[in-house]
């Protein structure tokens, strides 16, 4: 399905999603109002990772079960590319310098490229297999690509070569890069542990312990120098120490959690589960309390946090009643 593209500014984009349609819900303790739900269409099966083109104000999304990655603007709040043919893909992401998108594709672990404008093929890496989480690095230019039994592949953006392979201990989900001390920080849900690696040489510099299972989602709190571990077994939330993995708070959350995000602007954290929920923390030092549950659709656990945007838009795969849907929230002061 192809719609004629428009270009739009960043400003118009945001202005269009202001002011595009009224509220849709707000609770009277909620700090998430919700805006708008832009129809996928026929969209089957799980929804994955999602990632933006801050420029083009465009929102990506992996339909893992659909084996497509559908382009939505969000100005315009429609679909107006799907690109087809993937194998079960699970991550994606924008790197600007290159204006490129890369999409991880499980089923046969390639990671497919794809000119930012148009979206046309654009080559190609072989991972070898279950090609996952996409990081991009684009101060260094470089995109980080979770893979295999226990794979990070660094590519160079410009050359698109493989200029770093890490070698872990169990399959990466969703890991972390710190721009300051150029480590990345990994969930390693079947070893029970967060491997820390260095970025450069890629060896491990540690190993932290999790004595809780399904650490599948993780974020980065620059600002207080920690990370942020959520668990599904039980469902929590943990808080450590970047440097040395000290464990800081811990709080209970919503169920199958997949994705985390640290709103900075407000000291905030959002967790999307697909229980149904997006749980909002508020951050007071070392404290961590649940502001508010937002209802939204179960299975609706993939989320991403766009601060260019100040929107949180969350991913609703479809049921016998409702199409496929991301769904639009405004932060709340």
């Amino acid at each position: 399905m192809t719609y004629p593209f428009r270009r739009i500014s960043a400003a118009s984009a945001c202005i269009a999603i202001l002011t595009g349609a009224p509220a849709l819900a707000q609770s009277e303790d909620s700090v998430l109002q919700l805006e708008a739900k832009i129809s996928l269409g026929d969209v089957r099966g799980r929804i994955d990772h999602m990632a933006v083109d801050p420029n083009r104000q465009r929102l990506i999304i992996a339909e893992l079960g659909n084996d497509t990655v559908s382009i939505v603007d969000l100005g315009r709040r429609s679909v107006i590319q799907r690109i087809t043919g993937l194998k079960e893909p699970q991550g994606v992401g924008y790197e600007p310098s290159s204006d490129t998108l890369f999409v991880a594709n499980a089923r046969d672990g390639s990671l497919k490229l794809f000119k930012g404008e148009t979206y046309e093929a654009a080559g190609g890496v072989e991972l070898g297999s279950d090609a996952d989480n996409i990081r991009v690095d684009a101060a260094a230019k470089r995109v980080v690509i979770g893979y295999g039994d226990g794979g990070l592949a660094v590519l160079d953006a410009a050359t698109r070569n493989r200029v770093e392979n890490v070698r872990l201990r169990a399959h990466p989900e969703s890991f972390q890069l710190d721009p300051d001390g150029r480590r990345i920080f990994v969930n390693l849900p079947d070893a029970h542990a967060v491997a820390v690696v260095d970025g450069a040489s890629g060896t491990t510099l540690a190993s932290w312990p999790m004595d809780k299972g399904g650490n599948f989602a993780m974020a980065i709190d620059r600002n207080r120098k920690r990370i942020l571990v959520a668990f599904r077994s039980p469902p929590e939330l943990s808080v450590f120490a970047m440097a040395d993995g000290k464990r800081i708070a811990s709080v209970e959350t919503c169920g199958d959690i997949d994705d985390l995000f640290v709103d900075r602007q407000r000291n905030r954290v959002y967790a999307s589960c697909g229980e149904g929920f997006v749980d909002v923390f508020a951050i007071d030092g070392v404290v961590y309390r649940r502001l508010s549950r937002i209802p939204t659709a179960r299975g609706a656990r993939t989320s991403f946090f766009a601060p260019e945007l100040d929107r949180l838009l969350v991913a609703a795969r479809a049921t016998s009643n409702e199409p496929a849907a991301i769904w639009i929230f405004r932060p709340l002061p």
